[in-house]
């Protein structure tokens, strides 16, 4: 069986990425369905969910939009994958991206436009999850957030249930992705108008867009025999 990849690779002029939270009334966004809703909906050319979060669908680690930290970052040990140790924080700041281990991303003491924390990471410094195993039968619907260098970020979710691993090599082997964060899984949903998808699983927490400019260019989404639906930009 070999699935399918899509991908595409845009400039900075052309698109930002934001992340969002609650809409203007103060509510939990949610959905795709309420963000296309808010007053820049009508530009969004791709969204996906971007974090973990509580039942109450707050971010369970750190949380920053427009430059304002709403959360704090979560540094804890505890169950689950968020705290698969290292996890890690993906940041917009100006016209620059990264995804840092969380212990770097404090000490260099970022001020970031937009951050989200998730874990584990999936590639660090080029490097694959050191608590990764290839015998792993562990097999989900994945999302997550690589970059490539400070101004080319890209986004995948698989379209069929992989290991963490599999998805790993995607983003270093495939993508050239030396840093990338797991964002969750199960649940991952994409919104991306120019495939007709709007996923719709599950409520969500934080959500991370890609704004086109006043042309309203979209992403150009391609196929190359891959299991894992991807879109990258470049500022």
């Amino acid at each position: 069986m070999t699935p399918t990849v899509r991908s595409s690779t845009d400039y900075c002029s052309r698109y930002e990425v934001k992340l969002f939270w609650r809409g203007p009334d103060g509510d939990v966004l949610g959905s795709f369905s309420r963000l296309k809703e808010t007053p820049e909906g009508a530009r969004v050319a791709f969204a996906m969910n971007a974090g973990m979060y509580h039942e109450d669908r707050s971010p369970v680690g750190l949380y920053v939009e427009n430059g304002k930290e709403l959360k704090a970052a979560n540094n804890r040990n505890g169950p689950g994958n968020f705290h698969l140790k290292p996890n890690g924080a993906f940041y917009v700041k100006g016209s620059q991206a990264g995804v840092l281990e969380t212990d770097t991303y404090l000490k260099w003491k970022i001020r970031p436009d937009h951050a989200t924390q998730s874990g584990p990471m999936l590639v660090i410094n080029g490097r694959l999850h050191p608590k990764f195993s290839e015998q792993s039968t562990s097999l989900k619907i994945r999302n997550g957030v690589g970059v490539k260098d400070q101004h080319t970020v890209v986004f995948a979710i698989s379209d069929d249930p992989v290991t963490f691993s599999t998805f790993a090599r995607l983003f270093r082997n495939q993508l050239g992705c030396a840093n990338t964060l797991f964002l969750d899984g199960s649940i991952s949903s994409l919104y991306a108008p120019t495939l007709e998808r709007m996923d719709s699983l599950m409520p969500m927490g934080p959500i991370s867009r890609l704004c086109a400019d006043v042309h309203n260019a979209e992403p150009r989404w391609g196929t190359d025999g891959n299991e894992i639906c991807w879109v990258g930009m470049t500022w």
